[in-house]
């Protein structure tokens, strides 16, 4: 498949790695030749400078005989026109583009991107899309990764092993007959700087961070197994009250109810703004990293501080200041990912990765076929799949102890005509089997090979 992508900030640059890893004839635009250079250096993709909305550039690109358009570039009209002019003169069939600037999602114009209008397939706005993520992380407290699975029937859940965790030291092959009635697996363990898969020898060590697929049923029994018996949080302060942290106070109080929400925006326009538009909510204006703002709003009886400023610096400090208050639990935006293993050992509890979250939702819907969903752990170390077994899969009516996963891959769960079933030897796989698959990124392909898993542009 032919690939365009408008951008190469992080966003663009990990969907052209994804791409070009499998085999696509993938093209970067960026007015910025240095950072094409090394782009091309690294990856296999092809690239132009220039502007994204100049037909020019796109012709230059390959418009003309293109599959897919994506357009991720820091500017929403520029990711609009180079769709526009994708679809108008080079009949691009399919067109993805970014958009942030909420007024250009208000229901008030939904026609807007409509095949009449303006036709492009999907929207993604990444101030909804982070906003949601942290409050699946907020509804299950005491996790660092909350993935809703299989249309929510099962979680891929993330939980640090504390130095009071009833299952430390505890062989992983003993814990079903410690808890025969739950359904789950751990799939991964993060310890330190390494990944691991882990056999049935394996034990959980202190500060372990424990990668748990679980049926959702039994969720709160699971958390509170690993010694997170958390109670979901009412008083909540966020740092931050740009797109998505409003964002993530209109679903929140959307969503959850008795909530005592305080915001802390260091802008005074932008404060006076939040004050028009929200109601039954704390407005402060001042820096987050000042001691007599961070009193004020009263952080040490706060049950979570969420930092959600424009600086990775000031979020994980601020979020430091406010454990340092007392805060119970601190969740915080990092864009650079080499801050990614500093904040766990920091005390940070729970990490948000923008780039993460846009780049698995856009991969979702640039496949299709069998793969049902794709979601990147660690940062991309891991890749998380939701499979459906079709009738001539290989691996379709064969016993699980046959297939001969290669190391770094491992069946998390089967759902099979709604029910969870967590993988044990002598089980057959069936068509029709919604398979949850976790791989290192290095054999995230071979998986897809061994599944005859066909990843076709959307």
């Amino acid at each position: 498949m032919r690939v365009i992508i408008c951008g190469a900030d992080l966003v663009g640059s990990s969907i052209a790695a994804y791409l070009s890893k499998e085999d696509n004839d993938v093209t970067v635009i960026d007015p910025d030749s240095n950072v094409l250079a090394q782009l091309h250096s690294f990856m296999d993709v092809n690239t132009v400078a220039g502007h994204a909305s100049d037909p020019d550039v796109l012709n230059a690109a390959g418009a003309n005989d293109c599959d897919l358009i994506i357009a991720v570039t820091e500017n929403d009209e520029i990711n609009m026109i180079a769709c526009q002019i994708g679809h108008s003169l080079f009949g691009i069939p399919k067109k993805i583009a970014r958009i942030r600037r909420q007024a250009y999602l208000d229901p008030s114009w939904s026609n807007l991107f409509s095949r009449a209008h303006m036709p492009i397939d999907v929207i993604i706005s990444p101030e909804t899309l982070v906003a949601q993520n942290i409050v699946q992380k907020l509804a299950i407290p005491g996790t660092t990764t909350a993935l809703r699975l299989a249309d929510g029937k099962a979680y891929l859940i993330g939980v640090v092993c504390m130095e009071d965790c009833p299952v430390l030291h505890t062989q992983l092959c003993q814990l079903d007959k410690l808890f025969p009635d739950l359904s789950f697996s751990i799939v991964s363990i993060s310890r330190g700087t390494k990944n691991i898969i882990p056999d049935e020898d394996d034990m959980l060590e202190v500060g372990d961070e424990a990668y748990i697929v679980v049926d959702s049923k039994h969720l709160r029994r699971i958390m509170a197994a690993f010694g997170h018996l958390e109670k979901e949080a009412r008083r909540i302060i966020i740092s931050g009250g740009g797109n998505i942290g409003l964002s993530l106070i209109k679903k929140l109080q959307e969503e959850v109810s008795g909530l005592q929400l305080k915001v802390i925006e260091h802008n005074e326009e932008r404060a006076q703004y939040l004050s028009e538009q929200l109601e039954n909510i704390i407005i402060l204006n001042g820096n987050t990293l000042e001691r007599d703002i961070m009193e004020e709003a009263s952080v040490s009886t706060a049950e979570t501080y969420i930092a959600l400023m424009n600086d990775d610096e000031s979020n994980i400090l601020g979020s430091l200041l406010a454990k340092q208050y007392g805060c119970q639990r601190v969740v915080t935006l990092v864009n650079n990912h080499a801050y990614y293993p500093l904040v766990g050992p920091l005390g940070i509890d729970a990490l948000v990765s923008p780039k993460s979250i846009i780049v698995a939702n856009i991969m979702q819907h640039v496949r299709r076929g069998r793969i049902k969903g794709i979601h990147n752990i660690r940062d991309g170390e891991f890749e998380l799949m939701e499979i459906e077994i079709s009738d001539s899969s290989r691996i379709a009516n064969k016993n699980i102890q046959d297939l001969e996963l290669p190391s770094g891959v491992v069946i998390g769960a089967i759902i099979r005509d709604g029910e969870v079933i967590i993988p044990k030897y002598n089980l057959d796989i069936l068509p029709k089997d919604h398979i949850i698959i976790l791989a290192s990124s290095e054999k995230a392909r071979l998986v897809e090979n061994m599944l005859c898993v066909r990843v076709d542009l959307f």
